[in-house]
């Protein structure tokens, strides 16, 4: 059972041990890490899908040492209080399944997550193994409309309309979003004239706000290889030039804010 949908010709996907395969006769073979790829090659012209070796694995072993733990506690707590156990779930951007694994342990639901890389859905699907997992991209989900109850939409992009198209009547959307203090310490250290984020544009016409959390602490890194791997799972690594990249090389300690919101809407 699955609520995948082929990509060709849109309709249902039926789940077996090797392959996901719909009336019409397509087929797609789940890799031998847990994922299947329904990412058409014509829905995108990069070379490169999603984030690469290096940033899942520096995310990964930056999020296993509980530096955001009080971010996935809260988005737990605000699944478990707004969604109804054995309702269907999608992490649109799961990464590697941090937040993922973590929420799938506190109800009972079909968990899904969709990710446009596969190196992220490598971990994914090995540590998750109760949820299904594709790579998809967020402005093309593999669902029928009206198909989901919940969007999980953390540090990943908007994409509104697809949200909208795919939640049922009154599902929600959950939503992380950095704030105007996230890594500020970091940014101090890289840059000489540092910048806060600015604030992300909610789409209230499709959209209604139900409630937001915000989280404010700091963390203090002692190791080196803490410190790299924070900035390796960032865009800023991707960004930032040589010369201000290297002034984190000798950095042996770093304290910096983080600063999140957690955001429930429901659909209009």
């Amino acid at each position: 059972m699955s609520e995948f949908i082929c990509p060709v010709c849109k309709h249902k996907l039926n789940k077996s041990e090797s392959q996901y395969v719909c009336t019409q006769g397509h087929s797609f073979d789940v890799s031998k890490d847990g994922y299947v790829n329904l990412l058409m090659s014509q829905q995108s012209s990069a070379k490169r899908h999603g984030d690469d070796k290096l940033m899942v694995r520096s995310r990964r072993d930056f999020l296993e040492k509980g530096f955001y733990k009080s971010l996935s506690n809260k988005l737990c707590e605000t699944v478990k209080n707004y969604v109804n156990p054995h309702s269907v779930i999608v992490d649109v951007g799961c990464g590697e399944g941090y937040y993922s694994n973590a929420i799938s342990k506190v109800i009972l639901t079909d968990f899904y997550g969709v990710d446009i890389s596969k190196d992220a859905l490598r971990y994914a699907s090995r540590s998750m193994k109760e949820g299904q997992f594709a790579v998809a991209s967020a402005f093309n989900l593999p669902f029928e409309d009206s198909a989901v109850d919940c969007v999980l939409n953390i540090f990943a992009p908007s994409a509104y309309n697809e949200f909208y198209r795919v939640l049922k009547e009154n599902g929600l959307l959950i939503k992380s979003v950095p704030l105007e203090e996230h890594l500020w310490g970091l940014k101090s250290v890289l840059y000489d004239k540092p910048y806060k984020n600015k604030p992300e544009i909610r789409n209230e016409e499709l959209f209604e706000l139900v409630s937001e959390t915000e989280i404010k602490y700091e963390i203090n890194l002692t190791d080196s290889e803490d410190i790299l791997n924070l900035f390796r799972m960032t865009p800023y690594y991707y960004k930032t030039s040589r010369e201000d990249a290297e002034k984190l090389i000798n950095q042996k300690e770093l304290t910096t804010i983080v600063h999140f919101c957690v955001e429930v809407y429901r659909k209009r």
